[in-house]
């Protein structure tokens, strides 16, 4: 953390805001560089990891999932569908809802995936042990939950 000319915290060195973005960044650009190796664009695996676990989301849920503008995610998801990772399925009780899940072929690419990020994890959680990691994961959940605006 930088320090002013008088030896002063910076404002945003304690600003929760720009801790929050700035571990994020920190901490995704090494696996999301693994992943772009691996030939896989981040969003891809967005939309994989998020579907991964669900019954399948709609195209909206994904977007917010995913931290992404939806006419991008559906841009992508009918690209995923062409090549056979994910399938569209119109809701039977709501025509304008269609639900995207994932294929087998699917599955099967974001459990790799899947296997790296928690890999990628444990090295980053080993800073902070396993009961410092549970206490921020909660702490996020709860931020996230408190901040979330309701349906």
């Amino acid at each position: 953390m930088d320090a002013g000319a008088a030896g002063e915290t910076r404002f945003v060195d304690t600003y929760l805001l720009y801790l929050l973005a700035r571990a994020s960044s920190v901490a995704s650009a090494e696996f999301h560089e693994e992943v772009r190796a691996r030939g896989v664009p981040v969003t891809v695996w967005r939309i994989l990891a998020s579907l991964k676990g669900t019954a399948g989301l709609t195209v909206g849920d994904l977007a917010r999932s995913c931290l992404a503008n939806q006419p991008a995610i559906s841009k992508m998801v009918d690209k995923l569908v062409i090549r056979g990772l994910l399938s569209r399925q119109t809701d039977g009780d709501d025509r304008r809802r269609v639900w995207v899940r994932l294929t087998e072929t699917g599955e099967a690419e974001v459990d790799g995936l899947i296997a790296a990020a928690e890999r990628h994890q444990a090295r980053l959680l080993e800073a902070i042990g396993p009961g410092e990691a549970e206490v921020l994961k909660r702490a996020l959940t709860l931020l996230i939950e408190h901040a979330a605006p309701d349906p």
